[in-house]
């Protein structure tokens, strides 16, 4: 849910490298303040429907094609009224059922986020919600305070309120009937990891949080509320977040694939259901788009909504900011705000130009080939843009010495703050950090960062610690303090997370050529155990070991052994939930996460200890070969130990 292409599913879900890669490329000047929009070029389009469907019919049937999509939506609306809505490829591949704007429904995954915002705004505007009270006032469980400070809604809206990611059950294909909210929530709070309001990390579990409370505080459940308040109001006939779908609309709705090739997949379960579980037709996303482009038309009042998309956190300036609940996309000069959204099989993304009464919709049914979804969302609204608003941003330079030094700052490993922490789903974030190097010539390079042809994105530096996107309209930016880099972030993502140095006990700059040092021994003291019993009854000699040193000379090799087969079980759950997705992330594998657990405890730690006992054995009475094999015998379990724990390998239970 916005868990772009789920985030490689797991190893990526912390990492952010996949979702900036992906998303369109949102751009403004170089202040933070709300763009001005370019005077109109005389090479410009008229913004008209026969104009609007000539373009996509051709670009969307060769986007789906090439990215192996079946089918798609897309709907452009304009002062008030819905311009066109095209429908391509099929909703059901088998069938040759074509997608049909009017009536048939997509998932629009995290888009559904902006229903359950307008839910929490419709409440504040009737005096029954206020976003700086602690949550708590609302609830029937408790969030604890961190640091002294509690959670409220505004940080909720803003993807501040410190949570480590949540991913267990958050999306299935087996349940039919997902379990009641409250439940959801109650069955573990995640940790909290930042102070509220401080630092971007986009939450899940929190928009779960806020529909709940809607429904404490409104008194009726949050999917009757959302019929009643929103749906209804707009005539959004053919738009649910009931699950599973009422009788009515489950004929409507599309089929969901891997390929435009494959078998058609189940329909998708999303438990936290405000954070995702909208299905809807793009007919009536329009009617959405024109409630907020009309200052919330019949939902909100026009000082609300004005409030709702118009106040910004700005964590690192001059990037794109949040607002309640909208992601700020400028690009070419013109104001945006948005979302996107995905399940694991649906990807949708939604623009509102508030200023030029314009919004933009598109979903898709498939994941596609090559990343397709991300390229063609991609394509559309920087198509878009520029064929209807075109505009060049005004960049500053920075002298090549100047340069050089912020570029030298900036280098090193980073981590994202959209990560777990508790669990051994760590390993997700540490495992998978992302590097930052000078380029050749002076600038930044990231080699997580692609373009969506695949290539690395560079970076010139426009202003002090602000690059741009070379040959493309991204900035990356960065907050220093001290002469400290403390964060950096892009605008793609800056509204959702950010990237900090990973600690000194966790950078892979180190950590990774140690843990390779510590395979190698562990693979060889392992392997030296079978190939040295062979030799011996090759030649028939005895083990010239007796009592301790005998026992010694097993343990340590069987643990070593253990240890190698611990690891290996822990990246066959990871490749396990990259590969299958929410059927392993969702409990397939409970039995050998628990096993590995157990197991871990006692390897991780029973190597140190015994590779301490062949040390001083060594040391005692060894001969030099022997002496200098303990040391690294010792650096190896002291490096795997340090690993484990460092990856949350040592942590116990199945909440993550």
């Amino acid at each position: 849910m916005v868990i772009r292409k789920h985030l490689k599913l797991v190893l990526g879900l912390m990492a952010f490298a996949a979702h900036v890669a992906a998303a369109p490329v949102p751009e403004n000047g170089p202040s933070s303040a709300p763009p001005t929009a370019p005077s109109t070029a005389a090479n410009t389009q008229a913004l008209t429907k026969a104009d609007v469907d000539a373009w996509l019919d051709g670009l969307m049937p060769y986007a789906l094609s090439r990215g192996a999509v079946a089918g798609g939506v897309v709907v452009v609306v304009k002062d008030g009224q819905v311009l066109t809505q095209r429908g391509y490829g099929y909703s059901d591949v088998e069938k040759r059922t074509p997608v049909d704007p009017e009536n048939t429904l997509f998932r629009p995954g995290s888009v559904s986020k902006l229903f359950t915002w307008t839910a929490v705004m419709q409440l504040v505007q009737e005096g029954k919600l206020d976003l700086d009270a602690d949550v708590n006032t609302y609830l029937d469980f408790e969030i604890p305070a961190y640091q002294g400070k509690p959670v409220t809604l505004r940080n909720i809206m803003t993807h501040t309120s410190g949570f480590e990611e949540s991913i267990r059950k958050l999306i299935s294909d087996e349940t039919k009937t997902p379990a009641p909210l409250d439940t959801v929530l109650k069955r573990w709070v995640p940790n909290r990891i930042f102070a509220p309001g401080t630092t971007p990390a986009y939450s899940n579990y929190a928009t779960g949080v806020a529909g709940y409370i809607v429904e404490r505080v409104s008194g009726m459940p949050f999917d009757d509320y959302i019929d009643q308040r929103i749906l209804m109001p707009l005539g959004m006939t053919h738009s649910t977040f009931r699950q599973p779908l009422p009788a009515s609309l489950k004929p409507l709705m599309s089929q969901s694939y891997q390929t435009a090739s494959g078998k058609a997949m189940p329909f998708e379960v999303v438990e936290p259901a405000p954070a995702g579980s909208l299905s809807a037709s793009g007919a009536d996303m329009g009617k959405f788009m024109i409630a907020h482009l009309a200052n919330g038309g019949p939902l909100l009042s026009p000082e609300t909504a004005k409030t709702m998309h118009t106040t910004f956190l700005d964590m690192i300036p001059p990037l794109n900011r949040m607002a309640l609940g909208f992601y700020e996309q400028n690009q070419n000069g013109y104001r945006i705000i948005g979302h996107n959204g995905g399940t694991q099989r649906f990807f949708t993304y939604l623009w509102l130009l508030i200023d030029q009464n314009v919004g933009v919709y598109i979903s898709l049914n498939s994941v596609g080939k090559d990343g397709a979804p991300s390229a063609i969302h991609n394509a559309l609204i920087t198509g878009f843009m520029d064929r209807y608003f075109p505009g060049t941003p005004k960049d500053g330079t920075v002298d090549a010495k100047t340069a050089a030094v912020h570029a030298r700052m900036m280098a090193g490993h980073y981590i994202a703050s959209r990560r777990s922490d508790s669990s051994f789903m760590r390993t997700g974030a540490f495992a998978s950090q992302t590097a930052v190097t000078v380029g050749p010539d002076g600038g930044l390079l990231i080699p997580n960062f692609k373009t969506p042809g695949g290539e690395p994105r560079a970076w010139k530096e426009i202003a002090p610690f602000v690059w741009r996107e070379v040959g493309g309209k991204q900035r990356l930016a960065a907050k220093v303090v001290d002469g400290k880099v403390q964060r950096f972030s892009i605008d793609a993502g800056s509204a959702a997370v950010v990237f900090e140095p990973a600690p000194w006990h966790a950078n892979a700059a180190w950590l990774n050529p140690a843990m390779m040092f510590a395979v190698i021994v562990l693979l060889l003291t392992a392997l030296s155990w079978p190939a040295a019993a062979i030799a011996r009854r090759v030649y028939r000699a005895p083990l010239a070991l007796t009592g301790r040193a005998r026992l010694r000379y097993h343990l340590v090799r069987g643990v070593a052994v253990l240890v190698l087969f611990v690891c290996a079980g822990w990246l066959f759950i990871f490749s396990a939930m990259m590969q299958q997705g929410f059927t392993a992330i969702n409990g397939k594998y409970d039995w050998l996460v628990i096993l590995l657990q157990a197991a871990g405890l006692v390897g991780f730690i029973g190597f140190l200890g015994l590779a301490l006992w062949n040390a001083w054995s060594a040391w005692t009475q060894g001969r030099w070969a022997s002496r200098l094999w303990s040391i690294a015998l010792l650096l190896a379990a002291g490096i795997t130990l340090w690993a484990a724990t460092t990856f949350g390998l040592l942590s116990y239970g199945l909440n993550y």
